[in-house]
């Protein structure tokens, strides 16, 4: 007796954005932080830019996502640190969330841009971008957050993108190479850095010739 079999569904064809980058998701992502170490410091706050693809297939950002963060009980921050990011902790604007709550906050559109353009993860681009990404997977491992949409150590680094592109690896002066305007005295904002290194990648990646998928 011959049993009909079900051939499994179809997989989704590539969209352009997921063809472009193998199936990920570029997601410019910022952190600021009460030291240096992801083990030892404070997660303060943290924002996500994805970024999209027009119908030319040109990028551009995304919408900004972000959260202060509330530090979680046993991390340490250095006074320094708050030096350089002029973080006022007990601001009663400052409105910050509990570390799982403040990256479901972020995750959440970064997994709803996964879902629109047919991506498998996001993968995380930032400046010094494995900064960034092991605070983020030191967070997701304290607070038992489940959904991490980002590669756990693959990422695009904007260092070596602007060095190669501007011959500038700071920041500030990488952005202002792309021509773009720098605002010295909204940096160490993790909304404002994202924003800035989000138009500093899109810039950079939209110059450089794509090569068909085979």
């Amino acid at each position: 007796m011959n049993e009909h079999v079900e051939s499994p569904a179809p997989r989704p064809a590539f969209t352009p954005m997921a063809q472009r980058f193998r199936g990920f998701l570029p997601v410019v992502v910022d952190v600021e932080t009460g030291g240096f170490d992801c083990n030892r410091h404070a997660l303060l706050e943290i924002a996500a830019v994805p970024v999209e693809m027009d119908e030319n297939g040109l990028l551009y950002p995304g919408q900004t996502a972000s959260a202060h963060v509330i530090p979680a009980e046993g991390t340490e921050i250095d006074p320094k640190s708050l030096e350089v990011t002029g973080i006022v902790l007990d601001h009663p604007f400052r409105l910050a969330k509990p570390e799982r709550e403040a990256l479901e906050h972020v995750f959440a559109p970064v997994r709803a841009a996964m879902k629109k353009y047919n991506c498998q993860r996001a993968i995380l681009v930032g400046h010094n971008a494995h900064f960034d990404l092991n605070f983020v997977n030191a967070t997701v491992n304290r607070s038992g957050h489940k959904r991490n949409p980002f590669h756990p150590f693959s990422v695009f680094d904007t260092v070596t993108l602007a060095g190669v592109a501007y011959g500038q690896t700071v920041l500030a002066r990488a952005v202002q190479a792309a021509g773009f305007p720098w605002d010295a005295s909204e940096a160490h904002s993790a909304v404002y850095d994202t924003e800035q290194t989000a138009r500093l990648f899109c810039k950079i990646v939209n110059a450089w010739p794509s090569s068909p998928r085979t």
